[in-house]
C-alpha cells in the first residue's frame, strides 16, 4: 500500500494502524514521492491525501490514470461540500473519507476497495436477478455490462466509470426492478453500513446518473424516498 499524506501526525498515526491490521505500509509526504512511488513499486492500493503542498491528491489521481493505472485510490479529503468529493470521483479516485476520520471506516473502505479488485463484490449479491449472457454480460433496458472487463455501454455509448461507478451500476443491473435500500447497497459496495446521516451513497448515485442519463435520454436510476434505489425504465 502507498500512503500520501503531508500532515506528519495524521500520516505516522494511520501508518501505524494501517500497519497493526496486517498492511504493508510505504508512507509519503507529498504527491511528487507519490507519482515516483508508484512508479517504483506498484502498490495494491493508494491512499492519498487531496490537500498536499505542490502536486495535491487530485493531480496525483489524475496522473495515474492517465498512464492508464488502474490502482485503486482512496483519498482523504477535509473538504465536506458535496462538489468536492466529486472533484475527486472526477479525478478517477475510487472512494474517499472525509476528515476527521474513524480509522475503522478507512480500514472498511480499503477492505471493499480490496475485495472488489479481486473481483468477489458481484458474487456476494444474493439476489442476482439478471443473468449473465452467453457471452459472460449482464443487461438491463439499454444497459450493458461485461463484468470480466469492467466495460460498461449504454445503447452505443461507453460508459467512463471508476471502479465504485462499475460496482454501483452493476449491482442495479443486476437486480433491475427491485427497489435496494441504503444498508443493502452500502453492505454490497462498501462492506459497510455507513449509518443514516452519510451522504456517501447520494454523492455516487448523483454522479453515476449524470453518466449514465445524458439529457434527453430516459432515465434510468430512481430514487424511492426513504428507502433507497432502483434501475427501470418508467
Amino acid at each position: 500500500m502507498l500512503l500520501a499524506e503531508d500532515d506528519r501526525a495524521i500520516r505516522h498515526a494511520l501508518e501505524r494502524a494501517l500497519t497493526l491490521e496486517g498492511y504493508a505500509v510505504t508512507a509519503v509526504a507529498d504527491g511528487v514521492e507519490a507519482i515516483a512511488q508508484a512508479h517504483r513499486s506498484a502498490p495494491d492500493i493508494l491512499v492519498l491525501d487531496v490537500m498536499m503542498p505542490g502536486i495535491d491528491g487530485l493531480q496525483v489521481c489524475r496522473v495515474l490514470r492517465a498512464e492508464g493505472d488502474r490502482t485503486p485510490i482512496l483519498m482523504l479529503t477535509a473538504l465536506v461540500e458535496t462538489p468536492d468529493r466529486i472533484a475527486g470521483l472526477d479525478a478517477g479516485a475510487d472512494d474517499y473519507v472525509v476528515k476527521p476520520f474513524d480509522v475503522d471506516e478507512v480500514f472498511a473502505r480499503l477492505r471493499a476497495l480490496l475485495r472488489r479488485t479481486d473481483g468477489t463484490a458481484s458474487s456476494e449479491n444474493g439476489h442476482h436477478v439478471a443473468p449473465d449472457t452467453p457471452d459472460g454480460q449482464v443487461t438491463a433496458a439499454d444497459v450493458r455490462m461485461d463484468p470480466q472487463a469492467r466495460r460498461a455501454w449504454r445503447g452505443d455509448r461507453e460508459l467512463e466509470l471508476t471502479r465504485t461507478e462499475f460496482d454501483l451500476l452493476e449491482l442495479l443491473v443486476r437486480n433491475a426492478g427491485i427497489v435496494l435500500d441504503h444498508a443493502t447497497i452500502y453492505d454490497r459496495i462498501w462492506g459497510y453500513d455507513f449509518g443514516p446521516g452519510s451522504k456517501n451513497l447520494a454523492v455516487y448515485v448523483g454522479y453515476l446518473r449524470r453518466k449514465v442519463d445524458e439529457p434527453g435520454a430516459t432515465s434510468l436510476i430512481h430514487t424511492v424516498r426513504g428507502v433507497g434505489y432502483v434501475l427501470r425504465e418508467d
